[in-house]
């Protein structure tokens, strides 16, 4: 149901800046908006710590180690927040925004972009709270609390709209300054449900000497290389687009990712739901198995996606206004795209221990030449389509393919 408002919500939106300010201002901020999905390594694994620890314990209100875990993740998170607003805005007094993110880019857009990531690095502590929601096995909570998220973009836009004096440079500021509200009402959350653990986290965050915090390098090292190669390969079509392709080329991706992206977005939290899962079957050494799930993550990925196509030539036009469309390339790309992150989930979420993170580190990272390779390859063929099939392809090659090997040695070993 959130997903489904949320996506309606986002058609809104999409509409309101096509209409409004035109196709290459909506381009443009799909492109900005595109950045944190870029960068999610920005936790440095964080996120599995945290996620794992609590959903291991049972008195997360009171466990020295969930407050001790706490702890080192508001350290770590804080400097890497620190680090990537400084990058920010050093891109944006250099001047190197334009070439980084390629002719996409409009006039103003390098200021915005500088605006989104200062919000995006300074904002990334307040995160762990969806993370605590996670653990503690509240997916359905954090899913509505995040479904603020789309409401709050579309009053975003709408204040630009009235204030912008006619420009829409700063659209992409909306989505930021939205999940940076979002991961305060999630912290203010899940502080809320392990009282008073994030409070006396917090405090204990400036005391170094006096506090130590707890062990998070082996499970955050592995989980760390994912979340820098997996948007390497995944998440840089906008960018490739940008530089190889046309801006409606660039707004026929970004319409079909947000389209698409709902029925993703109901995928991956149903996929997270299992994460705690799983984490409690290790810790009491109880044998789970994930391919029953990942059949029935299959069979709803098809169902949905094929739904959506179905339906989107009845609500592209009204996105768009008319101004383009999809084409059935770009259609059938992300069906199968869909159908294989619905595979791949039930068996990554299963793989979240130390050793099952490490085991993902070297297929993951050859996932980011072999899609780059074929993204590139494919876009002067297939247009936006291209980095789609080659996305759908490295992700079955190099994901669902040799995790469900792993796990299925591993149970066969456990048996």
């Amino acid at each position: 149901m959130v997903t489904g408002l949320s996506g309606l919500l986002g058609m809104v939106t999409a509409r309101l800046i096509i209409e409004q300010f035109g196709v290459a201002q909506y381009a443009q901020y799909g492109l900005l908006a595109s950045l944190p999905a870029l960068i999610p390594f920005a936790d440095l694994g964080m996120a599995a710590v945290v996620v794992n620890v609590l959903a291991s314990s049972d008195r997360a209100s009171t466990d020295p180690d969930v407050r001790r875990t706490l702890t080192s993740a508001f350290r770590v998170l804080v400097c890497s927040g620190l680090t990537i607003a400084a990058i920010g805005v050093l891109l944006g007094v250099l001047g190197w925004w334009p070439v980084v993110l390629g002719p996409g880019l409009l006039e103003g857009g390098a200021v915005t972009a500088t605006v989104c990531v200062m919000i995006l690095g300074l904002a990334l502590p307040w995160g762990v709270g969806s993370r605590i929601l996670v653990g503690l096995g509240r997916n359905p909570l954090q899913t509505a609390l995040t479904g603020l998220t789309a409401p709050l973009v579309m009053a975003g836009v709408l204040i630009v709209l009235e204030v912008g004096n006619g420009s829409g440079s700063l659209l992409a500021v909306a989505s930021y300054a939205a999940a940076a509200i979002v991961a305060v009402v999630l912290l203010v959350t899940g502080a809320r449900l392990v009282r008073p653990q994030v409070g006396a986290a917090l405090r204990d965050v400036p005391r170094v000497r006096s506090v130590a915090g707890v062990r998070v390098f082996d499970v955050a090292w592995p989980m760390l290389v994912q979340m820098i190669s997996l948007p390497i390969a995944m998440q840089t079509g906008r960018i490739l687009l940008s530089h190889q392709g046309t801006p409606v080329e660039l707004a026929r991706y970004n319409l079909a990712a947000q389209l698409f992206g709902v029925v993703l977005a109901a995928v991956a939290t149903a996929g997270l739901a299992l994460w705690p899962h799983f984490a409690q079957a290790r810790s009491r050494s109880v044998k789970a198995s994930p391919f029953r799930a990942s059949l029935v993550f299959v069979a709803a990925g098809i169902v949905l996606a094929l739904l959506l196509a179905v339906l989107l030539p009845f609500l592209v036009p009204l996105v768009t206004d008319g101004e383009f469309g999809l084409g059935l390339p770009l259609v059938a790309a992300f069906v199968v795209f869909v159908v294989v992150q619905a595979a791949k989930y039930p068996v990554g979420m299963y793989m979240t221990d130390a050793a099952g993170l490490r085991a993902q580190v070297l297929p993951i990272v050859l996932m980011v030449p072999l899609n780059l390779g074929l993204a590139w390859w494919s876009i002067p063929y297939l247009g936006a389509a291209g980095p789609v099939w080659a996305t759908s392809v490295s992700v079955l090659l190099c994901q669902v393919v040799p995790n469900a090997l792993w796990v299925r040695r591993r149970l066969g070993e456990s048996a």
